[in-house]
C-alpha cells in the first residue's frame, strides 16, 4: 500500500510545464471528499419522511454551531465543486484533453453521476422549489417513448412525487456517493497511465518531467487553501447565497411557485429543455449536447489555432447566456433568445469537435498509448 501511495503522489512523472489550470482534479477530489464526510454526518441526522424532512433540516441550524457548519459547508461545497468542474472540463476542451480517450469518457461519466448526486441532493430538504423541480423533471421520463410510463413509475415509485419518491431519493444519494468515489479512482489510474496532458501540446504525457512531489504537492496545496479560504468565506458571509428564497417554505403539492428553477448547475440544461414546446424535443436537444460534449475527436489544442479559440469562448459565451436565461421567467424574449442560444451552443460546440482535426500519426498515438 505504501509503495502504490508512493508511486501514484509522490515519485510520480509528471510534466514540467502544466499550470495552476491543472490542479483541478485534485481540487474536486479534495472537495468531494469533504462533501462525503460532510454528507454521511447529516444522514445520521437526516429523517427521510414528507412530512418531517423539512422541519428536520431546518432544525439543523438550531442544533448548535457544529451541524449549522456541517450543513452549509454541504451546500457551498456543491457549488464548488461544480465550479471546478466547469473550469476543469474547460481546460479539457481547449487544450483537447479528450482525447486521451480513458481518462476523458470516465471523466465524462462522473460528470453525468455528479448531475444525477446532486439533483439527488437538492430535493432531500422538501422545501416548494426542491419538490417541483423534482416534478418537473421526472415528467420528462414520461415522455420517453415506448418506456416512459414504467420508467417513470420506476424512479418516482407511483403516479406522482410522493413520500415513497422521498425514501428511494435518499437511498440513491447515500449509494451513489461512494460509487463516485470509486469512479473517481478509475479516473485517476488512467490518468496515471497514459500521463496528463500540457499547456504546449507536446506528445508523450512524461516529457520534461520532474517528481510530483515537492513541485506540484506545493502547488496543488496552495490552490486547495486558496479556495478553502474562500469557501469560508462564503459560507460565514452569505450561507444562503446559492439558495433561493422558496428553500424556506415547505413543499406544498397544492401551491405551485410562480417561476420553478433548479440550482444554478442545472440551469443551461433547464433553458435548453424550455426552449422547446415539446417536452421529448427538449430532453432530445440536451442529449444531443451532452453527445458532443462527450464526443471524442483527435483535435489540435487551442493554443496554436486564434480561430479556434473565437470558437471554444463563443461556445462558452452561450453556455453561460443560457445559465442566466434559465433562471428567468418564461417569457418573451427570454424564451426566445433560449431558443437561438440553445441553437448557437450545440452549432459551436459541434464545429469545435469536428474541425482543426490533428494528423493521422497523432491519432495512432493517442489510441496506443491511452486506451
Amino acid at each position: 500500500m505504501l509503495s502504490l501511495v508512493r508511486g501514484n503522489v509522490v515519485d510520480l512523472p509528471t510534466n514540467v510545464s502544466l499550470s495552476y489550470l491543472w490542479c483541478g482534479g485534485f481540487m474536486i477530489s479534495a472537495f468531494l471528499v469533504l462533501q462525503v464526510v460532510s454528507g454521511v454526518i447529516l444522514s445520521f441526522l437526516y429523517v427521510a419522511d414528507s412530512y418531517l424532512s423539512f422541519g428536520c433540516v431546518v432544525d439543523f441550524t438550531n442544533e448548535g454551531l457544529v451541524v449549522w457548519l456541517v450543513r452549509y459547508a454541504h451546500i457551498w461545497g456543491v457549488s464548488f465543486i461544480f465550479i471546478l468542474f466547469l473550469v476543469h472540463m474547460g481546460r479539457a476542451l481547449y487544450y483537447s484533453s479528450y482525447s486521451k480517450l480513458g481518462v476523458w469518457n470516465v471523466g465524462f461519466v462522473l460528470y453525468l453521476l455528479m448531475m444525477v448526486e446532486a439533483f439527488l441532493g437538492y430535493i432531500l430538504p422538501w422545501h416548494q422549489m426542491s419538490y417541483w423541480a423534482a416534478t418537473v423533471l421526472t415528467s420528462i421520463m414520461q415522455s420517453v417513448p415506448f418506456i416512459g410510463a414504467s420508467l417513470y413509475k420506476f424512479v418516482v415509485g407511483g403516479f406522482s412525487v410522493t413520500n415513497v419518491t422521498l425514501v428511494r431519493v435518499f437511498s440513491a444519494h447515500v449509494c451513489l456517493a461512494f460509487v463516485i468515489l470509486g469512479f473517481s479512482v478509475v479516473h485517476l489510474f488512467y490518468l496515471h497511465l497514459g500521463g496528463s496532458n500540457n499547456p504546449l501540446n507536446v506528445s508523450g504525457g512524461y516529457s520534461d518531467v520532474v517528481l510530483f512531489h515537492s513541485y506540484f504537492t506545493n502547488k496543488d496545496g496552495f490552490v486547495l487553501m486558496c479556495l478553502l479560504w474562500l469557501c469560508c468565506l462564503c459560507l460565514l458571509w452569505s450561507p444562503d447565497g446559492v439558495l433561493d428564497v422558496e428553500s424556506y417554505i415547505q413543499a406544498d403539492p397544492m401551491v405551485t411557485p410562480v417561476s420553478i428553477k433548479p440550482e444554478w448547475y442545472f440551469l443551461a440544461f433547464y433553458a435548453m429543455l424550455r426552449s422547446i414546446e415539446s417536452k421529448i424535443g427538449g430532453l432530445v436537444l440536451v442529449l444531443v449536447f451532452l453527445f458532443l460534449l462527450w464526443l471524442p475527436t483527435f483535435n489540435s489544442a487551442c493554443c496554436y489555432s486564434v480561430s479556434r479559440q473565437y470558437v471554444f469562448w463563443f461556445f462558452f459565451s452561450f453556455f453561460f447566456l443560457l445559465s442566466y436565461l434559465g433562471a428567468c421567467h418564461p417569457e418573451y424574449p427570454y424564451v426566445l433568445v433560449s431558443k437561438l442560444s440553445s441553437l448557437f451552443v450545440v452549432v459551436l460546440l459541434l464545429l469545435f469537435k469536428g474541425l482543426w482535426v490533428g494528423s493521422l500519426a497523432f491519432s495512432e498515438y493517442s489510441v496506443k498509448n491511452l486506451i
